[in-house]
């Protein structure tokens, strides 16, 4: 009986010994290295895993880097110009300049604009809100108002007022979370430098779009015609602003009816020029 504890015990030391032999050949045969910059990047990088990067997180971000698909520096939105300058060191390029991006919430109707068609009692989710008819709201486009976007913000950027979230920009740094998570879509991430946006998500247009909400668009196209850079298109009945050729001159403000095309950021209301005053002619 002992030899055959015995004889069980060293075969199954002699296999653990061959297996571990084996594992150690293999971990040296089929291991793959890892760039010394790696470390360095992703310690450069705020840690977000945010996506907007258009990598999925942090890690697959810096691993492009370190292994040269991916050669821009500066497209980390969360970090800034100071990570993109860092992970530029450590890779010995350019760092390029970094455009600030924030979010936008596309959608002003609030509880003076519009009405609710049923009271909501369940979960306070929008996601969850939304699988009941498409909401409470009378228009089925806009901000639930329930704070999804406010809970995944890193940065507490966002609040609700009125039934409608708002985007502080100053502390936003455009990740993005908050975008991927609103069921509805009405929050847009935009260049800091774009001052007209239209804030309105309906995609119905006129009678349809005044019936649910006051400051919606109505798809009048009185903005694009009036707009003098061609700035503006219809995106089926919503207007779209092209922020390269737009100048914030204001004429589509302006224009349109319901106040859906606004200045988002707060930028001056550029002032109308003072009309010539015609010069008598000496008699």
């Amino acid at each position: 009986m002992m030899n055959i504890i015995l004889t069980a015990a060293v075969a199954v030391a002699v296999i653990g010994l061959v297996c571990g032999v084996i594992l150690a050949v293999a971990s040296k045969v089929m291991a793959v290295e890892e760039d010394p910059r790696f470390p360095a990047i992703r310690a450069a990088l705020p840690g977000a895993n945010c996506g907007a990067c258009g990598y999925a997180g942090c890690d697959g971000y810096a691993q492009a880097l370190a292994s040269g698909k991916e050669t821009r520096p500066n497209i980390c939105v969360p970090g800034g110009a100071s990570c993109a300058a860092e992970i530029a060191s450590v890779l010995g390029i350019e760092a390029g300049e970094v455009e600030k991006r924030v979010a936008v919430v596309c959608c002003a109707g609030d509880c003076t604009k519009t009405d609710v068609r049923m009271n909501y009692q369940g979960v306070k989710s929008c996601a969850a809100a939304r699988l009941l008819f498409g909401g409470p709201d009378a228009c089925a486009f806009g901000c639930l108002g329930n704070g999804d976007c406010m809970a995944v913000c890193p940065n507490n950027a966002i609040r609700i007022e009125k039934g409608v979230a708002v985007v502080d920009r100053d502390l936003c740094t455009g990740c993005g979370l908050c975008a991927h998570v609103c069921p509805n879509r009405v929050i847009g991430i935009f260049s800091a430098k774009q001052q007209v946006i239209n804030v309105c998500s309906n995609l119905e247009r006129g009678k349809a779009v005044v019936d649910v909400c006051k400051a919606g668009c109505i798809g009048c196209t009185k903005c694009s015609k009036v707009c003098p850079n061609n700035a503006i298109k219809m995106d089926n009945a919503l207007a779209r602003v092209n922020p390269v050729r737009c100048t914030a001159c204001g004429k589509c403000v302006e224009a349109c009816p319901t106040g859906s095309v606004k200045f988002v950021f707060g930028g001056p209301r550029p002032q109308p020029e003072p009309e010539e005053t015609p010069v008598e002619e000496a008699v």
